[in-house]
């Protein structure tokens, strides 16, 4: 049949239902994810002080997570130019992808931060800023969609994130899916290891004021070695045992702990990427002159577990401020990391 008149798959619009084999690695998504005081952030922002002051914020967040609608057979035109990969019956160049909107609601439960500052003598201490905002208080709305692409894949890239930041950011990540099956993987999963520290600075964590002579000068990263020696609990308290709290140095470790002694019957694994082939993240110009959002990795876990689902995701966002201190050119890159554990609560 000549392209002109082939039939068309039919563009619907219509509500998200969980297992809609559509939706391929999607399919688990739909509807409603929650969160209870489980999720964990971390933000270096700069703030008034000496030349290249910043803040280290944390803070623990409970969260609603909900995937609404499918956008199904979504077409992108193409044309032929002359692939010789394709056969003489299938050189249909359009694409068709099955889009899922979401919508993520973030709740801060409990925040603090440190910074240096200066004292009337002279001497450097690590302090509160006193900014880290009210409790409860709403912290992130981010309505977005995930695609999957059906074919016409590139580089076997077969997913992609569109989200929105009302702070004035607009995103674009491209990504790769993998199902994990085999009872060895399963047992053995384990959350990979990612360092918080920013890239730039020495990475060497300085000593705390304590451990210091009087009035000697604060190392640059001193912030840092503060979470690092003291991990922010948040509204955990100090008697809770096996809780190590989250800390700048390992930020995934709070993913681990909460899989401990959990058997997995199957896991869903979706990675996103600003920098894979034409993603990335376009910012209002005061965030570019601010703290640029430059680059974006999240990894979300399907967890597929008897009688429920959960999901976990690791999402490491890089803002640039301030020149490097290592010669290299460029602006420091301060990693902004946010960590959750979630469980499906309806479909």
């Amino acid at each position: 049949m000549d392209k002109c008149h082939r039939r068309r798959p039919r563009r619907e619009v219509r509500p998200a239902r969980e297992g809609d084999e559509n939706l391929g690695v999607l399919k688990l998504l739909p509807g409603k994810w929650k969160s209870q005081d489980t999720g964990w952030n971390m933000i270096a922002l700069p703030t008034e002080g000496p030349k290249f002051s910043y803040r280290l914020l944390m803070n623990q967040y409970s969260e609603t997570l909900e995937f609404l609608e499918v956008d199904d057979n979504i077409p992108n035109r193409g044309v032929l130019r002359n692939d010789p990969n394709k056969q003489e019956e299938d050189k249909d160049p359009d694409q068709f992808l099955i889009g899922l909107d979401y919508k993520q609601v973030i709740t801060q439960v409990a925040a603090e931060d440190r910074m240096i500052a200066i004292q009337e003598d002279g001497s450097e201490d690590i302090v509160a800023s006193g900014l880290q905002g009210d409790v409860p208080s709403t912290i992130h709305h981010e309505p977005g969609l995930f695609l999957h692409m059906k074919d016409e894949r590139s580089n076997n890239v077969d997913i992609a994130r569109l989200a929105t930041i009302p702070h004035g950011d607009s995103v674009l990540a491209l990504g790769t899916s993998k199902v994990i099956e085999d009872p060895e993987a399963l047992k053995k999963f384990r959350i990979p290891g990612i360092n918080g520290l920013p890239i730039g600075v020495n990475p060497e964590l300085p000593p705390l004021p304590s451990e210091l002579p009087t009035r000697q000068k604060l190392g640059y990263m001193t912030p840092y070695s503060h979470y690092v020696e003291k991990p922010f609990r948040g509204t955990v308290p100090d008697t809770v045992s096996g809780f190590p709290g989250f800390n700048p140095k390992d930020p995934h470790d709070l993913l681990n702990v909460a899989n401990r002694n959990l058997e997995f019957k199957r896991i869903t694994r979706l990675m996103f990427d600003t920098e894979i082939e034409s993603g990335g993240i376009v910012n209002i110009p005061f965030v570019v002159k601010q703290a640029n959002a430059a680059s974006m990795k999240s990894t979300f876990w399907i967890q597929e577990l008897e009688g429920k689902l959960r999901m976990q995701y690791l999402q490491v966002v890089m803002l640039d401020f301030f020149p490097r201190f290592d010669g290299l050119p460029g602006l420091i890159r301060w990693p902004h990391i946010s960590i959750n554990t979630l469980e499906k609560v309806s479909r």
